[in-house]
């Protein structure tokens, strides 16, 4: 039987881009009838470790952070918007949004993996987050999260208190970095080839299409 494929995603929960990104390949797969023959991994990114629990407001942190303006902000959030839309994504954006951290969340993005189930509990994030206006760092969020993709949520929950689990995230991250992996989302085809950004449907058609070539010829 041929191997699936494997596709790396590395990114972050409150990453729009990678949201985008996900859904535009996912365009591309389904539409090159490819579903049963990839195999897809999330890999964990933090924009912003040092992020304290109660987060930023996202239009101060991205002024802080890139110089951003209040048009410039409103201009790009309209742009994703539109980006989302015609993929079936909604982000609902407001003025009182906060960047948080999400280390908790990929802590359970890894404990989703074992189950078969972190692309579900990835889309249920950034749902909640872009969505549905949730602060995807606090436990409750989290637990209703876990609960909904039909995982032990008490389980879950738990191993956020776990030091371990912790560095095994940061650790993962200092993988990517080391790769020089510096933005997200970043793509990973079977260790071969890597896209970054929010690439357009096709290109990852076209991608595809040179890696299952690839995989037959060998």
């Amino acid at each position: 039987m041929k191997d699936k494929l494997k596709i790396d995603i590395v990114s972050d929960v409150v990453c729009p881009w990678c949201t985008i990104g996900y859904k535009r390949l996912n365009k591309a797969i389904e539409e090159m009838g490819l579903s049963n023959e990839v195999e897809i991994e999330w890999h964990p990114f933090e924009l912003n470790p040092n992020m304290p629990s109660e987060g930023q407001n996202t239009q101060e942190h991205l002024a802080e952070k890139y110089g951003v303006t209040p048009e410039q902000q409103k201009e790009s959030q309209a742009h994703m918007a539109e980006a989302g839309e015609e993929l079936g994504f909604i982000f609902n954006y407001f003025d009182d949004m906060h960047i948080v951290n999400t280390l908790d969340a990929h802590v359970l993005l890894e404990y989703a993996k074992e189950f078969g189930k972190q692309t579900e509990l990835k889309m249920r994030l950034t749902t909640a987050y872009f969505s549905e206006r949730k602060d995807v760092s606090k436990r409750d969020v989290l637990k209703e999260a876990l609960q909904e993709v039909g995982l032990d949520a008490e389980k879950g929950i738990q191993l956020l208190d776990e030091d371990e689990k912790r560095y095994e995230v940061k650790s993962k991250i200092a993988y990517w970095q080391n790769l020089g992996v510096n933005s997200v989302p970043t793509i990973v085809f079977d260790k071969k080839s890597a896209v970054t950004g929010a690439q357009p449907v096709h290109i990852f058609k076209k991608v595809l299409t040179e890696m299952m070539q690839d995989s037959q010829s060998v």
